[in-house]
């Protein structure tokens, strides 16, 4: 894993390296009629890429019913992110991340170094897009305000975007696109057409995972570390993560190995470090793991009697006492790197982070230390 979250390389333009999940969705759409659409689901299943092909459709000068033509001056200036009918609200670290420019007066601020691109949706640029969408269209095929993730925005931009959803101006369309519409206000989801993300089958996604390359041999490990999201995967995957190393991650984590995390980003090491304790709670109920292979995971001794009936996968029935001490520790562990996760974007020092992190872990899966 690199230091930084990774953004998908993936092709934009409907039928250039789209997923056959995503192109599925689009027609069926397309085919329908509605000014606001709200795209939903968990991330990884390609609401950014849905979004921007929607809207790429909506813009073409030659669309079909399968999407934009990618050939025209529309989709060439989509391309080239000069699209004067479109506009992208974003938090402006994505925006950065996916080439997407920044209003003059927000980049100015940033190469002045008055501020840090914000990770949130900012309400300037929803007051800048209210104004877009009351202008004249440049292009004759309509404007389009695309919001991604919608959840971005704080509760004065979701106020500012919403007169303008309950009275939009004839000619502009709007989606939004979410990984937890459950954040979003309900005013804001009510006045839209939801649209729920389609879970693409296993086959599907490493068809597709072998084609953005990652190898016949890792796709499959890639996908059952990303829990079933093929673009999760394909992140983790450009990231630099290998089936092997996940799957000795969490044994490592139990020793207390912090190396393994070397030049991880505090959110990916959490996000790690979640996945092996979801899989714990799952084993410790008599549910399969999600993200790693059984055999990777550490026994969990009950605290009271370390390698006695606590052993929860070796055993066929363990007493509940023991029982209830491993779902305590492995509760509270969750609730602690849930709280973790609120806190990484500030300035620790990451190496100290991790060592926190990895001590914390150990003292959960070696409780009699």
């Amino acid at each position: 894993m690199t230091a930084t979250d990774a953004t998908p390389a993936i092709a934009s333009q409907p039928g250039d390296g789209q997923p056959e999940w995503i192109r599925g969705q689009l027609v069926s759409l397309l085919a329908q009629r509605g000014h606001a659409w709200l795209l939903q689901g968990p991330s990884g299943l390609g609401q950014y890429q849905l979004a921007l092909a929607l809207a790429s459709a909506w813009l073409c000068d030659n669309p079909t019913a399968q999407g934009a033509c990618g050939t025209c001056a529309s989709c060439h200036a989509i391309e080239v992110r000069t699209h004067a009918d479109l506009c992208l609200l974003m938090p402006e670290t994505d925006m950065l991340a996916r080439n997407w420019p920044l209003s003059e007066k927000a980049q100015r601020e940033i190469d002045d170094k008055k501020r840090k691109p914000s990770k949130e949706i900012r309400v300037d640029a929803m007051r800048e897009a209210v104004e877009f969408s009351q202008r004249t269209n440049a292009r004759g095929r309509g404007k389009v305000v695309m919001v991604f993730p919608a959840e971005r925005m704080n509760n004065i931009t979701a106020n500012t975007l919403l007169k303008t959803l309950e009275e939009p101006a004839g000619d502009v369309r709007f989606v939004l696109a979410s990984e937890a519409a459950h954040q979003l206000l309900p005013t804001i989801r009510s006045r839209c057409l939801g649209h729920n993300m389609v879970w693409p089958d296993a086959a599907q996604s490493i068809d597709w995972l072998q084609k953005q390359g990652v190898a016949a041999g890792q796709a499959p490990l890639m996908l059952r570390a990303a829990g079933g999201r093929a673009m999760d995967a394909l992140n983790m995957a450009q990231a630099g993560l290998e089936g092997r190393s996940w799957g000795l991650l969490p044994k490592a984590v139990a020793r207390g190995e912090v190396a393994v995390f070397k030049d991880w980003a505090p959110s990916q090491m959490i996000d790690a470090l979640q996945k092996i304790c979801h899989d714990l709670l799952a084993v410790s109920a008599g549910a399969a793991p999600r993200f790693f292979d059984a055999a990777d995971l550490p026994v969990l001794p009950a605290a009271d009697k370390p390698g006695n009936a606590g052993n929860l996968r070796k055993t066929g029935g363990p007493n509940p006492a023991n029982q209830a001490s491993v779902f305590a520790r492995l509760g509270t562990w969750s609730k602690q790197l849930s709280d973790a996760s609120r806190t990484m974007e500030h300035p620790f020092n990451v190496g100290l982070m991790q060592e926190a992190l990895v001590n914390q872990a150990q003292n959960v899966l070696n409780p009699a230390r």
